[in-house]
């Protein structure tokens, strides 16, 4: 008869140890070499919850945990920890953020917690953080010391504000093209004075829109994915239906190519 027994968490540490005793890849890789692996699985797995998908979903968390296992091993053969340590500093960790579920605490918000500890604003954000994701961090980072709009109205005003600074800045801009497509003559360095103000605004209603989006409970990062999926998705029907017609999107005008867009909307 099969064994049909379930493998366990300590059956994946110990097959990870004999690889590090018996592959020679395994056992060259060190935490350096494994990190790009780490970052990749990590999108894979991102990737597989996108899809929703529970097969993918089980298969890309293994990996992730390959890797979790990986670290550990390699820090038990350096004498630093081992994969109970691991264990031993997620449970003192979640219990410290719950000391109203496993103590006598009273219930706190873990960003308010944190904040008593920490010595700056950044301290423990990557610093290759994606800067969507980063802004909202710092924003709430900001919002465990209490300083945070009351409610959406506030940002929901500021991002008006800032959209307004942004439109000041385009005649310049205009001013500017027109002056480089009249005169091929005229010198302006392509990161000018003008580049960057505009940059500082727009960075300055990108800030203002993930605010936005944090106090009414959304995350910017998987609001924009949403979008460029859903902008894809459209964008991808609108080439279809361009080439059932024979048309050729680069040659069409501004009016056509919105028009199928539409039209696309519309099904």
């Amino acid at each position: 008869m099969a064994d049909h027994t379930v493998p366990t968490l300590d059956d994946a540490l110990t097959l990870m140890q004999d690889l590090r005793a018996r592959c020679s890849w395994d056992a060259a890789q060190t935490h350096e070499s494994l990190r790009p692996y780490l970052m990749e699985e990590a999108h894979e797995l991102d990737d597989a919850i996108r899809s929703g998908k529970d097969e993918h979903i089980r298969e890309e968390l293994g990996d992730v945990l390959l890797q979790v296992l990986f670290h550990s091993v390699i820090a038990a053969e350096r004498g630093a920890f081992d994969a109970n340590g691991v264990a031993d500093s997620m449970i003192t960790k979640m219990r410290a953020r719950h000391p109203h579920l496993y103590g006598d605490g009273e219930r706190v918000p873990w960003e308010r917690q944190k904040a008593r500890r920490r010595l700056s604003i950044v301290d423990g954000l990557p610093v290759d953080l994606p800067a969507l994701h980063r802004a909202h961090r710092l924003q709430d980072r900001a919002a465990g010391v209490g300083f945070d709009w009351p409610d959406a109205e506030g940002p929901s005003e500021k991002v008006i504000e800032e959209l307004a600074e942004v439109r000041a800045h385009l005649p310049a801009l205009a001013r500017r093209a027109a002056t480089r497509e009249d005169s091929a003559a005229v010198d302006v360095p392509e990161f000018d004075e003008l580049h960057d103000e505009l940059e500082d605004e727009l960075g300055d209603l990108l800030f203002s829109c993930v605010n936005l989006c944090r106090k009414v409970g959304v995350h910017a990062a998987l609001a924009l994915d949403r979008a460029n999926r859903k902008f894809a998705d459209r964008f991808i029907q609108v080439e279809k239906l361009a080439s059932e017609r024979g048309l050729t999107m680069s040659d069409m005008p501004l009016a056509e190519l919105d028009a199928l867009w539409d039209e696309v909307k519309r099904r």
